[in-house]
């Protein structure tokens, strides 16, 4: 995945499409009276191709890398290992330096609901030399990409990440969409909601360590995929070797409403952007200050917010989804990414004229995930995640008091950041949310502006897990730094401490 925000919503080039796989892992009939998880932990991987077919472009390049796959069976709930099982998606790229092997290193690349089987790939180029000494690991998780999946039917891909609207009425669609998206994904998957969350992906992640014949496992998470490691370490404590976050989400900071608590990071990214889109205003036409860049925006979320803008003969974009895609654009601040952002305002800026418009290639797929079906599957995925893992019942005017409330100061971000989703209608978890209790040696990685996963959120478990170091990308509007945002020295850093396993003695610093 790119340096683009690790919400599914966003991230058009990693929705692959959920195929249903069938266990290739071959497991005991009978559990061991003394572990309930035998049958589990005694499956044979049986490592084979990865392209499923012809047109698999992903499996053919996985393939093509000297990659095998595999599907490692866990049971659907822990606590009745006798019952239902799935099957879940692994890659691996084989150590190739034997004589100085590490051990297996697993790759989690967000979301929630982002799938990693690729990440083998994209990981070696970074690691260098050093990947050479790692079993490069990729898991989909439970119901994500390949592994089995689970897709709720819906109609759009938005179904987290959406904008309050400007007033009551507005709101009162957004109430009855999150009720109904809830109750239609209970209707047709009720029956394994209450397992899709992130403390059973962890353990999924324990039973694939058994199958690898691995004692610990090293760790890469970005994103969500550090709430993963965070989980993972609580629930297997002293089972982890060496452990990179980043882009730290904390416990603290993992809630049913995403972005909640990261308006003023947003706000301050377009800011920010606008300044640099000003600064080329020869080219995108947005306005020549900042100050005029700031207009046009204002002038588009304007207009579609009193009516919907026309994007080609297919797509209207209206004041709820509209939002989603500025803030979609503000997770980094490279030049590519930036300029991917103005090409879409300057699009916007003409519909919001009431002008024809044809999108973009990339604009084309963004709305096509957002607006229709094709989104469905990865939405569901990331909603029942959270909402598995979190959901609370908080009523539905507590949304619209926040709404109100932040809208003045932020304008864009604020309607976005604390508009009901629906967990506000979810069953309960069955789990309580998982609470850090533990001290974990890790390499905590974040820039201080990350838009995304606060820097506060960083702070915090450096704070809570003494034993870890801080790597602090002063200056950044990034999130995802190690390999993804061409810093050197974050990617020294980092590489250094997989090779070596040795944390720096202080919390280091890398400049933007």
């Amino acid at each position: 995945m790119s340096t683009s925000l690790r919400v599914k919503a966003f991230v058009m080039s990693a929705a692959l499409l959920a195929v249903t796989s069938t266990a290739s892992a071959t497991a005991t009939a009978v559990a061991s009276p003394t572990d309930p998880l035998a049958r589990f932990h005694a499956q044979r991987a049986d490592w084979h191709a990865c392209a499923l077919g012809a047109d698999d472009e992903l499996g053919r390049s996985l393939d093509a890398a000297g990659v095998d796959c595999a599907d490692i069976t866990v049971p659907l709930d822990y606590a009745d290992p006798a019952g239902r099982t799935l099957t879940v998606a692994v890659s691996r790229l084989k150590a190739t330096d034997t004589s100085h092997r590490i051990g297996a290193l697993l790759l989690n690349d967000g979301g929630p609901a982002g799938p990693s089987l690729h990440m083998p790939l994209t990981k070696k180029r970074v690691l260098g030399e050093v990947a050479a000494r790692y079993d490069l690991i990729g898991m989909d998780p439970r119901f994500v990409g390949r592994s089995t999946p689970l897709d709720c039917g819906w109609d759009l891909g938005s179904a987290l990440v959406r904008s309050a609207g400007g007033d009551r009425a507005a709101y009162r669609g957004e109430v009855a969409l999150a009720r109904d998206l809830a109750e239609r994904c209970k209707r047709t998957n009720g029956d394994v909601l209450p397992y899709v969350t992130t403390r059973n992906t962890a353990r999924d992640m324990d039973v694939l360590r058994t199958v690898l014949g691995e004692s610990t496992l090293s760790y890469l998470g970005y994103s969500y995929g550090s709430y993963l490691g965070e989980t993972y370490t609580q629930l297997f404590p002293g089972r982890t070797d060496r452990m990179v976050l980043d882009g730290v989400n904390s416990p603290a900071h993992y809630t049913q409403t995403l972005l909640r608590g990261a308006e003023a990071a947003n706000e301050a990214a377009l800011r920010a952007w606008a300044s640099w889109a000003a600064a080329r205003n020869g080219a995108y036409g947005l306005g020549a200050t900042r100050a005029e860049v700031l207009a046009t925006v204002r002038h588009v979320l304007r207009a579609a917010r009193e009516a919907p803008l026309r994007i080609g003969t297919t797509y209207e974009l209206d004041e709820h989804v509209l939002p989603s895609l500025f803030i979609g654009g503000l997770g980094s601040d490279l030049d590519e990414r930036r300029a991917g952002l103005a090409e879409t305002v300057r699009l916007l800026a003409r519909s919001a004229d009431r002008k024809p418009v044809e999108p973009s290639e990339a604009l084309a797929g963004q709305l096509e995930f957002l607006l229709t079906g094709a989104g469905s599957a990865p939405s569901s995925q990331m909603t029942a995640i959270i909402c598995g893992d979190v959901a609370v019942r908080r009523g539905v005017g507590s949304y619209w008091r926040a709404v109100e409330e932040s809208r003045e100061r932020f304008p864009l971000a604020g309607p976005l950041a604390n508009d009901i989703t629906p967990c506000e209608f979810w069953d309960r978890p069955v789990e309580a949310p998982t609470v850090l209790d533990n001290d974990v040696p890790a390499l905590l990685v974040n820039a201080t502006d990350d838009p995304r996963t606060l820097y506060a959120g960083a702070e915090d478990l450096r704070e809570q897990w003494p034993s870890s170091r801080l790597l602090t990308v002063k200056g950044a509007r990034q999130h995802g730094l190690y390999g993804e945002y061409g810093n050197a020295c974050v990617d020294a850093r980092v590489t250094s401490y997989l090779s070596t396993g040795r944390l720096p003695a202080h919390d280091p610093t890398c400049a933007a």
